[in-house]
């Protein structure tokens, strides 16, 4: 049976019929195979930047792209076919025939496709940071033979260096845990007194016990209250039933006003929605924005690869952000605005390495999103692909094709979608994003001048916190290099080509929250160094719970293995491009020390320039910088960026916090002061200039609500002035 969308032919056509066989067999290879209808064979290739593609099926999907050649060849075969089914219905029609070749075209689908079709040239070499990733067929029954054989090898031998990692981390952890019961029951001492934050943390916790106990007492009244009504009403039936029908209307409507949930108007449900009581310690962000006061929106959107991925909007009941609903006229000038609540400016928040939007979620009012909300800013949290729950549109989750990615493909694929999704959603011409660690590797990858820098002219300002663009001293731990030294081969064999150690997620799923959580805390303290001596300890349980997420082994392989990011020690350049610059800033400066003012500013100029990453197009630039991070190293790239070698990037702040950690620029008890009152505020200062600028051209400036608590009296017209990383407490 076809397997590519049916057609009829002359028999007088063996030309075309040799095409079509061709473009069958092509489009079911990089298609599917066993789809009986052919909806989801391979029909057209559509490139999304100058280097990649996705493929369209015949019924309008999409699936993860494919190399520039076979793309081309797809494309052509289809061309070639179209071309001569014209031909040939033209020659049928002028002989009188009434036997022409139908050909079937591609469905089309209400969203917009890649631009443009045509696929670009190959380019002469690939990128060594970024080298091609493994194409696999259509599942057919071998394909799911070798996957499965795959997913079982790879199960057991991950398993067990997940133990190994496990064991390792508890082996550090007894000796500590023995010093610590020493100081506690012999010296009388308490091993915890020299944490910098611990009168407040010891303050926070008994605020929260008396807040659960609060809760448990209201519930109670509650339960009773319900009790109550509920026996009251049992009695008030029972009577009505004995008296005519009269006195029964008369009850009943006395009832009825007496019920305040009868209309719904009095009901308590339709109040804000809170939880209180103890710590579930539940992977669930809806749960600890109820905590806070706050709700979350969820929605689905499709990357332009097919892939499901979520975005969430964190929103004050008692106060929503305003989706504008825009009516213009036949000239396109907005005549009508139609508003649910005030204007809020949006921001976007990515998260890091194995980590989902709950990181930003779990520090009670403390975490980045909620501060960011309740500032009054319309925050939304994207998840990057698979994530907690791995979906597509075609694929499952045992096909190979689905964990065919790794951080360029949520780069230059999930966080446009993510814009895109929201500014539509707002009517906003930008966005403000905020990133941590890996999201802002993915966004400067995405943003690089070879990829989509487009991306930056909807991005207003980014905030990167904990930048990952240069590798820290940690890649150099003997577990690291073990898996640097493995061969990709080797690579795929221990962890397979599906989803990276997935025995992870099922301790996530079915282990106790708490025993998780300090579980998790001493397996990725025994990895990346990090502490806990700037987190409140009676939190950390919680941070944990949303760690980790479903990532592709082959993302893992370009973080930790032979040939990227951990050779490299780069996200966009190599050693040898970084050394073959510092020779040249060298070379400059000799220069100018040895002829001082004859050195032109021109030809400084042209050497700052050379191998910059980013052109013109690229967005303000805020940075905050852990200064004991060892896990990656941003000294190293504000120190690039102060001298001129991305000329186009205009640092509007930055900020080296010396005793952070890599993580504590969220869950620090200090990260609002140090990092989220900045955050708010360098964000409003870009929108202001935004409104300076296109003043009296744009409308998306009506009724934007301005966030509380801005530093120095900043206001719609007032400019918010300071240097780059001056304390303005």
């Amino acid at each position: 049976m076809s397997s590519f969308p049916p057609f009829s032919h002359s028999s007088s056509s063996p030309s075309l019929f040799r095409h079509k066989t061709s473009l069958e067999e092509l489009s079911a290879r990089l298609g599917d195979s066993t789809d009986p209808s052919g909806g989801c064979a391979a029909a057209l290739a559509a490139s999304v930047t100058d280097h990649d593609t996705v493929i369209l099926t015949a019924d309008g999907h999409r699936l993860p792209g494919i190399p520039l050649p076979e793309a081309q060849q797809l494309n052509s075969s289809r061309l070639d076919l179209e071309h001569k089914h014209a031909v040939l219905n033209e020659d049928a029609s002028s002989l009188g025939e009434q036997d022409t070749v139908t050909f079937i075209p591609l469905v089309t689908t209400a969203r917009p496709s890649p631009s443009p079709v045509n696929v670009p040239r190959a380019p002469a070499h690939t990128h060594p940071l970024f080298p091609s990733l493994p194409l696999y067929g259509p599942t057919t029954k071998l394909r799911k033979v070798q996957s499965y054989f795959f997913r079982f090898v790879a199960g057991v031998l991950s398993t067990c260096f997940l133990l190994i990692v496990v064991t390792g981390a508890l082996f550090k952890f007894v000796p500590e845990s023995f010093k610590r019961l020493y100081q506690r029951t012999w010296k009388g001492e308490d091993p915890d007194r020299n944490r910098p934050f611990y009168q407040i943390e010891l303050e926070r916790a008994k605020n929260r016990k008396k807040q659960e106990e609060i809760w448990e007492e209201e519930a109670e009244l509650e339960r009773d209250y319900a009790r109550g009504r509920a026996a009251e009403e049992f009695r008030r039936r029972h009577r009505s039933a004995e008296r005519n029908s009269t006195e029964d209307t008369e009850k009943n409507e006395t009832g009825a006003e007496d019920n305040p949930n009868h209309d719904g108007t009095n009901n308590k449900v339709n109040c804000p929605i809170r939880e209180g009581g103890p710590d579930k310690l539940i992977p669930d962000i809806q749960y600890y924005a109820r905590r806070v006061g706050l709700d979350i929106e969820e929605y689905k959107v499709e990357t332009e690869d097919g892939f499901i991925i979520t975005l969430q909007r964190v929103f004050d009941p008692e106060d929503p952000p305003s989706d504008e609903n825009i009516v213009v006229d036949g000239y396109g000038n907005p005549i009508k605005w139609s508003k649910k609540g005030r204007r809020k400016y949006p921001i976007l928040l990515i998260h890091g390495l194995l980590q989902s939007s709950g990181a930003f979620c779990v520090n009670d009012d403390d975490s980045l999103a909620f501060f960011l909300c309740k500032s009054g800013y319309d925050i939304w949290l994207g998840n990057n692909r698979c994530g907690s729950n791995p979906e597509h549109t075609l694929l499952k989750y045992s096909d190979p094709r689905m964990w065919a990615w790794n951080i360029r493909q949520m780069g230059i694929l999930d966080l446009p979608t993510f814009v895109n999704h929201i500014l539509s959603r707002t009517n906003f011409p930008k966005l403000a994003l905020v990133a941590h660690s890996q999201g802002t590797a993915e966004a400067f990858v995405a943003l690089a001048r070879e990829q989509r820098p487009d991306l930056g002219s909807k991005i207003s300002i980014f905030c990167a916190l904990a930048p990952a663009v240069y590798a820290g001293k940690l890649v150099e731990e003997i577990y690291f290099k073990f898996m640097e030294a493995v061969s990709p081969g080797m690579f795929r064999l221990i962890f397979g080509i599906h989803a990276f150690i997935p025995m992870m997620m099922w301790f996530q799923r079915y282990m106790p929250g708490r025993l998780y959580g300090k579980l998790g805390y001493r397996v990725f303290s025994f990895l990346f160094k990090w502490t806990d001596i700037r987190w409140d300890r009676g939190l950390r349980d919680r941070f944990f719970r949303f760690s980790p997420v479903y990532v592709s082994a082959e993302s893992m392989r370009w973080w930790l293995g032979r040939e990227c990011f951990a050779t490299q020690k780069c996200i966009l350049a190599t050693r040898v491009e970084e050394q073959r610059e510092d020779d040249k800033e060298l070379e400059r400066e000799e220069r100018v020390n040895r002829v001082d003012k004859e050195v032109s500013s021109a030809s400084e100029e042209g050497i700052k320039s050379t191998g910059s990453w980013y052109d013109d197009k690229f967005p303000p630039l805020a940075l905050w910088v852990c200064g004991s991070d060892d896990l990656v190293d941003g000294k190293r790239f504000l120190k690039r960026l102060e001298k001129g070698r991305e000329p186009h990037v205009r640092v509007v702040h930055s900020s080296i916090i010396e005793e952070y950690e890599h993580l504590d620029v969220l869950w620090a008890i200090d990260s609002v002061e140090k990092v989220g009152w900045e955050v708010r505020d360098v964000v409003w200062k870009i929108v202001m200039e935004e409104m300076e600028k296109e003043d009296g051209k744009i409308e998306w400036r009506r009724d934007l609500a301005v966030p509380k608590g801005l530093r120095k009296g900043v206001s719609r017209e007032e400019h918010l002035d300071y240097d780059s990383g001056v304390d303005r407490g």
